[in-house]
């Protein structure tokens, strides 16, 4: 009989292998999962199928694991290397799929008891044929299910490309004897809790049933929020029942999303091609994260950071390729043209205006709309900044969206809500070119057909893209952390929680993908040439600071969720020069080369520093005083640091607690110590004048963001009961005279709300009064403090500057 399936199983190989690409997820799971292949290794399989077993076979033999066909031995004794749970359609019967598993279960608990150090890891696999979901209105199921043979053979031809091989986190049997016992109850426990999981696998791949679109419309309008909202219009508008009826249609159908599975396999298609001929890679971490929220049943709510239009576009592949349902995707209705507007909403996008200022109708319906999508289970995503960022960091969070899960949560929503913050980087944003002139400050350009088209028409080399998927906040859990008492309100619309718990999650959010950066080769290099200010150095010293910024990353980490670049730092360099319009030079005089970045590129490569540059004020903000000071008292470094921090927190959404940025700061001084940047004596710290130019060069990262903060101090100082607007309008002013006078590339120095989340800080950190004047006491002492740090000339300008404007006023 043996022979007889192995012949079969040879026979469908050389099929399958035309027709069935390899599409394991995750994509390394040896390393994704933690799997110890050292130990014995069982893979556990939903239903016998000796097609699935041909792909399952070869993914793993291409993927380093274990060969499945191959038989464990330990202490002498030969078990099959792979179990079925369940009887499927085959065409070699055996005894049943069920009993022969818990008898082999039960040899490997067996095994258990007699060797202490064995520990077999059981590891759930199975084959995902196609992901319809399938709709409401149809009876057909997802290709989910069990097939035929001849099911089997079309789904090869016309699934082949959209098959996947899911492997799940390995349960250790170890634990489940040392836990449970080994009896034969365990073996039948651990086959029933297999087959649960493998259902529950089945509807995190290919999310709930598609709506039948028009009758969900008929359901929404016939709700009493709805049905409120266009009485209100009609009686406002001095219009009929039936025209505001029909206004409320026409809004559902600008709205709403309407997804075909067919079109998103095509669209995988095309943005597979579209990846391979932009970037050489998507590096995708911490996936698992989400697949095991999925397996547990929330709903999940993505909330990346914007950096592109094409974020849309690559989390959904992404998700796709990880084994996960493509999420519904809030976007702006500026995107909703021809061509692309009718693409986005097939691959689930649905439109929201830019504001619902004065529009009740819309607003209720929208509302209830979103309210819907969490109702029926399908994920969301939006994204909290509310427009892509044009300096590379993020955007202050727009609370619109988050106040409108909140109350999803709030209005009997029976699955938990999980909030997973993404973070989304490029070593190239694709609209590269558009960006370099509106930084400039060029007009934005309308979105529209032939832009899209120039767009396609320049593809190039961009480097890598990078998706991170950051903490996930589970909103009933945080509220029960934060605002315990929230259960007892929920019955009142807006209770007293709501506001200040929206504000928080949108903040944490932020603090969040921060977490999760990306720091990749083009970071890295802008951040070294722009921190000189002739933005040149020699390629020895470039190749120093980035080591410097290496080691102290991997030293000194932000936080466990940040990816760094293993390449050394003469690859990064090599890797950024071969990258298309970076504006960076190599020229060679008699002493060597020197790496420049022309002038026109500077204000571009500013977007990409400001991508990691929250990883970097800590470390600058010690190397500006330890500079400036030539020497100081580790207490006194440590005080000034804690003196600038909250504005730095609130500003570039840092993490650290009081505590933790004391531990912090210690760590980074012994750093810099370790790579002998500083001498560090006692409590006592000092220029190593060798490795000075290391340490200007770090320092360099915080010289704009205080020279901003010295600014708006100078113009409270001489006018302490100024206007918030007025100080706003005043700090930008002078920043953008400063930028001019001093070569100040950076686009965020003189934006307007920048000045405005520092005044903010300011008031929240107490330098305002109850009468909202400047506490003069305390604006001295954090100008007094800002000036040690900025050079002599950049202070007499502002001080000019602010005379000047003062004068004038």
């Amino acid at each position: 009989m043996a022979n007889f399936v192995n012949m079969y199983r040879q026979l469908l190989s050389l099929p399958l292998s035309v027709l069935v690409k390899n599409n394991p997820i995750p994509a390394n799971p040896i390393e994704e999962l933690s799997l110890n292949i050292h130990q014995p290794v069982v893979y556990v399989l939903p239903y016998t199928s000796q097609t699935d077993f041909v792909i399952f076979r070869r993914n793993c033999l291409a993927l380093g694991l274990p060969d499945p066909a191959e038989k464990n031995e330990i202490a002498g004794v030969k078990l099959p290397r792979y179990v079925y749970l369940d009887e499927g359609r085959r065409i070699f019967k055996s005894k049943g799929a069920k009993d022969e598993t818990t008898t082999i279960f039960n040899k490997y608990l067996e095994l258990h008891r007699t060797s202490e150090s064995l520990d077999v890891q059981l590891i759930p696999v199975s084959v995902l044929w196609g992901r319809s979901p399938g709709h409401e209105d149809k009876s057909s199921l997802p290709n989910l299910r069990l097939l035929n043979g001849m099911q089997k053979t079309f789904a090869a031809i016309w699934f082949g490309r959209d098959t996947f091989v899911r492997f799940s986190q390995a349960v250790s049997l170890r634990y489940m004897v040392n836990e449970h016992g080994s009896d034969e109850k365990i073996a039948q426990k651990l086959a029933r809790v297999a087959k649960m999981h493998f259902a529950k696998q089945r509807i995190s791949a290919t999310g709930p049933r598609l709506p039948n679109r028009q009758a969900m419309f008929n359901k929404l309008l016939q709700s009493e929020t709805i049905q409120r909202a266009i009485e209100d219009e009609a009686k406002s508008k001095n219009i009929s029942i039936e025209k505001a009826q029909k206004e409320a249609h026409k809004i559902l159908d600008e709205i709403a999303a309407d997804v075909s599975h067919s079109s998103l396999r095509a669209a995988d298609r095309f943005l597979r091609w579209l990846w391979n001929k932009l970037y050489s890679g998507i590096d995708v971490q911490n996936a698992d994260r989400v697949r095991k929220l999925a397996l547990e049943g929330h709903e999940i709510v993505y909330v990346p950071c914007h950096r592109s239009h094409i974020d849309y576009l690559l989390l959904s592949y992404v998700l796709y390729h990880q084994g996960l349902v493509p999420p519904h995707i809030a976007a702006g209705i500026n995107l909703n043209f021809w061509p692309v507007g009718r693409m986005f909403r097939s691959w689930g996008a649905f439109f929201i205006r830019r504001t619902f200022k004065g529009n009740r109708l819309y607003s209720a319906i929208f509302r209830e709309y979103l309210s819907e999508l969490f109702h029926r289970g399908y994920s969301v995503e939006y994204f909290i900044e509310g427009g892509r960022s044009r300096t590379g960091r993020l955007l202050a969070p727009k609370t619109g969206m988050m106040s409108m899960t909140f109350q999803a949560l709030q209005h009997n929503q029976t699955r938990p809500i999980s909030v997973v913050p993404v973070y989304v980087g490029y070593e190239h944003v694709l609209e590269v070119d558009t960006y370099a002139k509106e930084l400039r400050g060029a007009a934005k350009e309308k979105e529209n057909a032939g832009l899209v088209i120039r767009v396609i028409k320049k593809l190039r080399n961009l480097g890598q893209g990078f998706v991170n998927f950051g903490e996930p906040i589970t909103l009933s859990n945080y509220l029960s952390q934060h605002f315990p008492d929230w259960k007892e309100q929920n019955h009142e619309e807006k209770p007293q929680w709501f506001a200040p718990a929206v504000d928080s999650v949108s903040k944490q959010v932020m603090v969040n993908i921060n977490k999760a950066a990306a720091v990749n080769a083009m970071n890295l290099v802008g951040t070294a040439l722009l921190s000189s200010r002739q933005r040149a150095l020699s390629r020895e010293q470039l190749l120093e600071q980035l080591a410097s910024y290496q080691q102290l990353l991997q030293n000194v980490p932000y936080s466990a969720d940040v990816v760094l670049p293993t390449a050394t730092p003469e690859m990064m360099l090599n890797h950024v020069l071969t990258l298309d319009r970076v504006g960076m030079l190599v020229e060679e005089d008699n002493f060597g080369e020197i790496v420049r970045l022309e002038r026109a590129s500077a204000v571009l490569m500013t977007y990409y520093r400001n991508n990691i540059q929250h990883l970097f004020v800590l470390p600058s903000l010690v190397a500006s005083i330890i500079l400036h000071y030539e020497a100081i008292q580790k207490d006194l470094l440590v005080e000034a640091v804690g003196k600038i921090y909250p504005f730095l927190k609130g500003e570039l959404f840092l993490h650290f607690s009081e505590e933790e940025l004391k531990t912090q700061i210690h760590q980074i001084i012994d750093e810099f110590a370790r790579q002998q940047v500083i001498n560090s004596n006692d409590n006592f710290l000092s220029i190593n004048k060798s490795k000075v130019r290391i340490l200007q060069l770090w320092s360099a990262g915080m010289r704009e963001i205080l020279q901003r903060y010295y600014i708006t101090v100078t113009i409270l100082q001489k006018q302490p009961d100024i206007s918030r607007a007025e100080l706003e309008k005043e700090s930008q002013l002078v920043a953008q005279r400063l930028s001019v006078l001093h070569g100040i590339n950076a686009p965020e120095f003189f934006d307007k709300a920048v000045f405005s989340m520092f005044i903010a800080n300011l008031k929240e950190q107490g330098y305002f009064d109850e009468s909202g004047n400047g506490n003069l006491e305390k604006i001295e002492y954090l100008a007094s403090t800002l000036s040690h740090l900025i050079s002599t000339e950049i202070c007499l300008t502002v001080k000019g500057t602010v005379e000047k404007a003062e004068e004038h006023a």
